[in-house]
This record gives structure tokens, sequence and C-alpha cells, in this order.
């Protein structure tokens, strides 16, 4: 069986693959067994459909291929992990870099995940995701929705 100091740092990657590959549906499978959260807003999104409308209401996509022209990277992780139980927790950074025709390549959000996964069935889930911003830089062509 996987060791979630293994596993946990490969969701959180997959994470942010998917979302810079506009694969909504794909990042709502990664919160199947989750409910996701974010300071400061009292919602709750739980599984994968309400997690894929979120990301599909959010998230501007461009019609040239479909993604949001970002890369979402993410460092500094503190992982806790028992294997033993089952259960693990990570706090990390994450930094929203996008660029676009007329937008040169610059970060456009700062912000932290806390999250906590747990290993159903040999697997290792996501079961918590709880986001908070940091900073804010412009948003206006990456979010469908204004903050």
């Amino acid at each position: 069986m996987p060791s979630g100091y293994h596993a946990i740092p490969n969701l959180i990657g997959l994470y942010a693959e998917r979302v810079d590959a506009g694969d909504f549906a794909g990042v709502g499978e990664l919160f199947a067994h989750a409910v996701i959260t974010s300071e400061g807003r009292d919602v709750e999104v739980r599984g994968v459909a309400e997690a894929r409308e979120m990301y599909e209401a959010w998230t501007r996509r461009y019609p040239d291929n479909g993604t949001p022209h970002t890369r979402h990277v993410t460092t500094n992780l503190v992982l806790d992990v028992d294997d033993d139980a089952g259960t693990g927790t990570c706090r990390s950074y994450v930094t929203v870099f996008q660029a676009l025709p007329d937008l040169p390549l610059q970060p456009i959000f700062t912000g932290r995940y806390h999250d906590t996964f747990a290993r159903l069935d040999g697997t290792w889930h996501f079961t918590r995701r709880h986001m908070i911003t940091d900073y804010v830089g412009d948003l206006s062509r990456h979010l469908n929705h204004p903050l």
C-alpha cells in the first residue's frame, strides 16, 4: 500500500495539472470524498458534481485550447501522515501564474491550502480542502466572477 507521504503530494500535483488543463470533471473526481471550503465564504462544496460545477462556474477557459492559461504552483508542503490510521494533513502555499497573448506572464494569486486526506479501500483521497487567499493580482482574465 502506498504511503501517504508519496500519495498526498501526488494528489496535490494532480489537482494543479487538472485545473491548468481545464479538466474540471477530473478536478471534481479528486474531491469525490471531500468538502471544499474557502476562508471568508460561508459555502461548502461537496463531492464530484458540486466541485466540477464550482470550477466551471468560476474559472474562465479560453477557446483556443480550453484551458485557463494558468499554472498553479504548489510549494512549501508540510505533511503529517499516519499511514497506520490511513489519515494525513498537508498545509501548502499556492501561486497561480497566468499568461495570454495580451497579458505577460505574471502571478495573479497567492494563497494557502489546508488539506486533509484519508485512505479508503487502499487509495488515498482528499477529504477536505480549505482555501485561504493571501494576495490577489489581476484576476480579471481568470475568474468569471469577482472575488
